[in-house]
């Protein structure tokens, strides 16, 4: 997460040096360090699943073979942020452009809610929020995992996918906007069903 202290930076950098240096070590202590932060973000970009795994490998991966290049002006958290929303961004393109050439219903899946029927509060209000993420535009999800699930400030999120801090300002406006739109009928009607059931 954003906000490390003057001894993570340390040890980072400590990592990093001795990754470069090949010490597979190093490595796999900052992925340890990280990979509940990709997990996150991917998770919040695309929902559960085999591509969420395939992308939070790949974000290593990535930041493996660019450690001779990375300069460390941002954080390495940032970092394995950015190539994780890019990575997902990606994800998301592919994914739309295979709804579109096999669904008999291109907007089916938007309808797909997790049964939560049988789910505790917590555990249902958790699936309905990832499952709203999933129905806003890839420009508004960003905005809203990068602010409001990793934490990170509105100017960080500016920085991260190299935008104006007004823009995202006024995006997660919106996206706020929109996903209580989304989340409000379906989290009443989750509730009725409930309801139903425990009469």
């Amino acid at each position: 997460m954003p906000g490390f202290g003057k001894r993570n930076k340390l040890d980072d950098l400590q990592l990093l040096t001795a990754a470069r240096n090949g010490d597979e070590n190093a490595f796999k202590e900052l992925v340890l360090k990280y990979e509940n932060q990709v997990a996150a973000t991917v998770i919040g970009m695309i929902g559960y699943g085999p591509q969420a795994e395939d992308i939070g490998q790949e974000t290593f991966l990535r930041f493996y073979k660019s450690l001779s290049k990375f300069r460390g002006e941002a954080g390495i958290g940032t970092y394995l942020t950015r190539i994780a929303i890019n990575l997902c961004l990606d994800e998301i393109k592919r994914m739309k452009k295979k709804r579109t050439l096999f669904a008999s219903n291109p907007g089916e899946q938007t309808q797909n809610l997790p049964d939560t029927k049988n789910s505790p509060l917590k555990g249902e209000v958790h699936k309905m929020v990832h499952w709203g993420l999933q129905q806003l535009e890839p420009k508004f999800r960003t905005v809203i995992v990068l602010r409001l699930l990793d934490g990170y400030t509105a100017r960080e999120t500016a920085q991260i996918l190299h935008l104006p801090i007004g823009t995202v300002l006024s995006r997660l406006i919106r996206a706020q906007h929109k996903l209580k739109e989304i989340l409000t009928p379906v989290y009443t009607d989750q509730h009725e069903v409930q309801g139903e059931t425990h009469e």
